[in-house]
């Protein structure tokens, strides 16, 4: 049977975009109907999209960039103190989550963390006294990102603290995030009280040393086997982290039982804190996150967004062929579940690093294998399918190893492709916490949000013109 056979012999399906009228008409005739979602081009970019329409470099670009990003194996070696491993981290620079800012333009949770860094670090010996310093630019501010680094929520790293090693045995690239410190009042989400300040140095003297010396032991851990399992068991890998924290303290729990590193009561507490983190795991897949897209920076004319992070001001995406260059907009407010009394005029707007699992495929790009998520985030979980769902529309590939088993095992979609955002007005979902928006509130949620078009249009602009600094 021929290719027009085929097609005369097979039922018809009308595809929809946004005619809501049209497809019920249809549906209420038996004919098959596929809603998808479409807008005309986001105004501003008509002249780019058809610039890099017109020749053959954006799509040859993107086909390395996504297969550098595909090809790349994270494994976690080793845990070590920040400063002696992250470049250009000193005992007078903190790093960040998202685009650069100052301290005159940092929101309340960031500047609670950045608080909180100082006290840690015995640089101030009172809130008031480290506010003091930071306004007078004693201490230096630099993204995450900038350092081969990732930090979730506000992102702090600070030199003493304990960062996870993530590697690419193939290249010998690196890349860092700090431990997770759980969920409510934590640094990453603004707050600095003593308890803070004090569990923050356990994980330097305790945690650290004995996760490291037990990963050592056991030998790197492949993180895309992981991550791959725990999507099969429920994880999107942003939120929802509890069945790859379970099979990572699986993976080095016989080695933590080994190690005489450490007194037993410690090592059954590092157990403890790990089994009791659901959240633990994030950290981890950030890390492999900035590994994995550090791969695929860097390729000329490629529409592959590298970096979409945010530091509670400003959301700030960059992509492959632009270099360094950030392109930012303000960033938005998340709809979510608020935690106990808490509300919405408590949040502060969206925060974080943590928007690179969405960059490799996983978190809002994965809600379709993680119906769970929606206790946590909002929505349902048939809502968290149409997201996944939406997402294929705007991504150059679908993860070969990331496989989501309600869309019989396809693979999740992998690589946002600038032009195709600002084409169809899709725009990136992100699954996120919610922070106080007042220095040292801590968590207020967790919710839903999307990427700003922005910054996709300021993008592709740059892209198509060709100025965007390297």
């Amino acid at each position: 049977m021929s290719g027009l056979e085929r097609l005369l012999d097979t039922e018809p399906v009308v595809v929809t975009a946004g005619v809501e009228v049209l497809a019920g008409a249809l549906e209420s005739q038996s004919v098959e109907v596929r809603r998808t979602e479409w807008s005309p081009p986001a105004a501003g970019t008509e002249a780019a999209l058809a610039k890099l329409a017109a020749g053959p470099e954006a799509a040859e670009a993107n086909e390395v960039a996504i297969a550098r990003l595909l090809e790349v194996r994270p494994h976690l070696v080793d845990v070590v103190r920040a400063i002696d491993v992250i470049p250009g981290l000193t005992e007078r620079t903190f790093l960040h989550a998202g685009p650069p800012l100052s301290w005159a333009e940092a929101s309340g949770p960031m500047r609670g963390a950045l608080m909180g860094a100082m006290l840690y670090e015995g640089l101030a010996d009172t809130p008031e006294d480290a506010a003091a310093q930071l306004a007078a630019g004693d201490i230096e501010l630099s993204p995450c990102h900038h350092h081969q680094s990732a930090g979730p929520m506000a992102g702090v790293i600070s030199s003493s603290m304990p960062v996870l090693v993530v590697q690419d045995p193939d290249t010998g690239r690196v890349a860092y995030s700090t431990l997770n410190e759980g969920l409510g009042k934590v640094l990453r989400y603004g707050a600095y009280a003593p308890e803070v300040i004090e569990r923050l140095r356990w994980m330097e003297r305790v945690l650290g040393p004995v996760v490291g010396d037990a990963i050592r032991r056991s030998g790197p851990v492949d993180l895309r086997s992981l991550i791959a399992q725990a999507l099969q068991m429920g994880d999107d890998g942003h939120n929802r982290n509890r069945a790859g924290t379970s099979l990572l303290l699986r993976t080095i729990g016989a080695a933590l039982v080994e190690s005489d590193i450490a007194p037993v009561a410690d090592r059954s507490a590092v157990y403890s804190f790990i089994d009791s983190n659901d959240h633990f795991m994030l950290n981890l897949v950030m890390a492999a996150g900035k590994l994995i897209v550090d791969a695929a920076s860097g390729v000329e004319h490629s529409s592959l967004v590298t970096t979409m992070a945010r530091n509670g001001t400003e959301f700030g995406i960059r992509l492959s062929g632009t270099g360094d260059r950030w392109f930012t907009a303000p960033a938005p407010t998340v709809d979510g579940l608020f935690l106990g009394s808490f509300t919405a005029e408590d949040a502060n707007p969206d925060i974080g690093d943590s928007a690179i699992t969405e960059t490799i495929g996983l978190g809002g790009f994965a809600m379709a294998a993680s119906p769970a998520i929606v206790g946590f985030v909002g929505g349902t979980a048939t809502g968290a399918v149409q997201r996944t769902l939406a997402m294929y529309e705007i991504t150059m590939a679908e993860h070969p190893s990331y496989q989501i088993p309600i869309l019989e095992f396809r693979g999740t979609p992998t690589g946002i492709d600038a032009i195709l955002v600002t084409r169809t007005g899709v725009r990136p979902q992100i699954n996120t916490g919610v922070a106080g928006k007042e220095p040292g509130v801590g968590m207020v949620g967790a919710g839903l949000v999307e990427a700003p078009l922005e910054c996709f249009v300021q993008a592709v602009n740059a892209l198509a013109e060709g100025t965007a600094s390297r």
